[in-house]
Formats: structure tokens, C-alpha cells, sequence
């Protein structure tokens, strides 16, 4: 396996100019900039915990708290702090000889993450459609649009971060922190694999059912909506154990 230790994060991705059409103003804190005045390990936490959910990071890569340290310019220990909340997280794997490295899924861990996703998004959905007024409409047509945009151009990378994006702004409307953080725990644990398979997948078999969130939400139809990301969470994922 790879061992990072020295991250490229300075490095533009292609769909960076793109994500700003995703608009990402209601963002939780694990994608938005972390303040300069946040403690060091407070802001390397952030921003290993976007790369991760993101996919940035691939599966299965060694991280060293030296590599992590030197990256951002920081002491041991905020990188061993921020390492540890990673770990409990389930954003990081711990292997008994001490041994850190970002999760790397079998068929059988996707199949139970998206049970998991299952039974919680499409309740964070349904709790949400109260508020679905046309301006949170509109915003997920257009982070939708710009994900497809994504997959035409075949960047892996940009499709997963405007899927979770489109998923994330509709489920604050849910006003329901304790279980939107439950799911994020599972974002996080798909992150790396989810981007890698999605990259190694062909355009058709992407799955497509944003759209159908979208009508269903405009028609306040709790039952439609349940039903469309019941089959987003599941339908997608088990594609990619394909």
C-alpha cells in the first residue's frame, strides 16, 4: 500500500471551478474552510476529514503523523489528535499493530452501509419535505446539473463531492443534527472507496435518481421521496459492487 507523507493539497482539481455552481453556502463544517483561527488540530481534522468523505484520499493509504505534521506544519501532537478523532469516527482505520490508513470496503461492508443509509436518509428527507420551498428546490437542480456535468466529463471526484452535496442540503432542511451526523459517519466511511469504483464505472451505469427526489419533493409526495432515496442510497451503492 501507499504511505502518505506529504499531502498534494495544493493542487487545483478540475472540478474545483465547477463545485462553485454547487453553491455550498449551507455546508456543515466538514466541507467548509476552516477559520485561520482554529487550533491546529481543529483545522487539520477539517480538512483531512473533507478529503476523506470527498474521496480525495484513496483507499487503503497509510497516513504517518510525521507525513501529516510536516504537511501542515504542525507538532506531533495536533496531528495524533486529529488522527485519533478521525479514528473514532470510522474515517480512519486502526489496525492493531498501529497501523493508520483510510477505509478500504469489500462488496459485503457497501452492501451493509447502504442498509444503513437506507433506513436513515430517506426519514431525514421525509422531515425535511415540510420545508422544501422553491428556493431549496432550485438550489438542488443545480448542484444535480453540475453533477452531471461531472459525469459527462468522467471526474469521479466532482460526482461524489455534488452527490453529497445534494444530499447534505436537502437533509439540514430536516433540522435533525444528531441523525444527520450518523449518516456523515457513513459518508466518511465510503469516501475513498465510493470515489474509486465510481471512477472505474461507465457513465451509463451511474445511477440517476436525483431527478426523481427533485419532482417528488416539488409534488410534496412523502411517499415518492422515501421511496427515490431509498433507491438513490441503495440502488447506487450496490451498483458498485457489481
Amino acid at each position: 500500500m501507499p504511505v502518505c507523507t506529504l499531502f498534494d493539497f495544493e493542487r487545483r482539481p478540475p472540478w474545483l471551478d465547477l463545485w462553485a455552481v454547487c453553491d455550498h453556502s449551507l455546508t456543515m463544517s466538514a466541507i467548509a474552510k476552516p477559520p485561520d483561527r482554529a487550533p491546529a488540530h481543529e483545522r487539520v481534522y477539517r480538512i483531512l476529514r473533507r478529503q476523506i468523505m470527498q474521496g480525495d484520499l484513496p483507499p487503503g493509504l497509510a497516513l504517518t503523523l510525521r507525513g501529516i505534521g510536516r504537511k501542515f506544519e504542525v507538532s506531533m501532537t495536533p496531528a495524533r489528535e486529529a488522527v485519533r478523532r478521525l479514528v473514532a469516527e470510522g474515517a480512519l482505520t486502526l489496525s492493531a499493530s498501529g497501523r493508520v490508513t483510510t477505509p478500504e470496503l469489500g462488496n459485503e461492508r457497501i452492501e451493509e452501509l447502504a442498509s444503513i443509509r437506507a433506513l436513515l436518509e430517506p426519514e431525514l428527507a421525509a422531515r425535511a419535505l415540510p420545508r422544501a420551498y422553491p428556493a431549496l428546490i432550485q438550489r438542488l437542480q443545480t448542484i444535480n446539473a453540475a453533477g452531471e456535468q461531472m459525469v459527462a466529463e468522467h471526474d469521479a471526484a466532482g460526482y461524489v463531492r455534488c452527490n453529497l452535496e445534494f444530499h447534505r442540503t436537502l437533509y439540514l432542511r430536516a433540522q435533525a443534527p444528531a441523525m444527520l451526523a450518523l449518516v456523515e459517519t457513513i459518508w466518511l466511511q465510503l469516501g475513498p472507496t465510493m470515489c474509486r469504483l465510481y471512477g472505474q464505472m461507465g457513465p451509463a451505469k451511474k445511477p440517476g435518481h436525483h431527478r426523481q427526489i427533485i419532482t417528488a419533493l416539488k409534488s410534496k409526495d412523502e411517499t415518492a421521496l422515501r421511496e427515490a432515496l431509498r433507491n438513490d442510497v441503495t440502488q447506487g451503492l450496490r451498483l458498485l459492487t457489481i
